[in-house]
């Protein structure tokens, strides 16, 4: 399922091959290849310490090249990417795939901690409707027998 290079370029106008040291700030990188829903958030996420390069904390503006490492946390979860292409621009989801390629360990660790959220919440049921006048005063009287 891999996309053509010409494809890329002219959608996308990403650079696949390292022809040059061009580089791309984080942040729009970071919205480019899909992994914060606005340039803002990727911004606060890089500033606000969520995003590594090559092992250093980094700012919004840090430039990124082909063949960097970055480890980014986004919310419960943690992915470990290898720059593939850079891009400054959004594009489809397939095209923004092709930017990065993510390591074996963070794929598993992704599924290991999404297994442990399922299981966690796997005994809970949510109640079928909101709770009526009488159902408060039930529960407002259960929680005060416990003062």
């Amino acid at each position: 399922m891999g996309v053509s290079l010409v494809y890329l370029s002219r959608i996308q106008g990403c650079e696949q091959m390292p022809d040059s040291n061009e580089q791309v700030r984080v942040d729009k990188w970071l919205w480019a290849a899909r992994f914060f829903k606005t340039r803002s958030l990727a911004s606060k996420a890089a500033a606000g310490g969520k995003v590594f390069v090559n092992g250093r904390r980094c700012k919004p503006s840090r430039g990124i090249s082909i063949d960097d490492e970055l480890h980014i946390h986004k919310a419960q979860m943690e992915f470990v990417v290898k720059v593939k292409g850079l891009s400054s621009r959004r594009g489809p989801a397939v095209v923004a795939r092709e930017l990065y390629e993510e390591t074996a360990d963070s794929v598993k660790n992704r599924e290991e901690q999404r297994r442990e959220r399922s299981l966690f919440y796997a005994g809970q049921t949510m109640p079928a409707k909101r709770p009526g006048k009488r159902d408060r005063r039930k529960i407002k009287e259960f929680i005060r027998k416990g003062e």
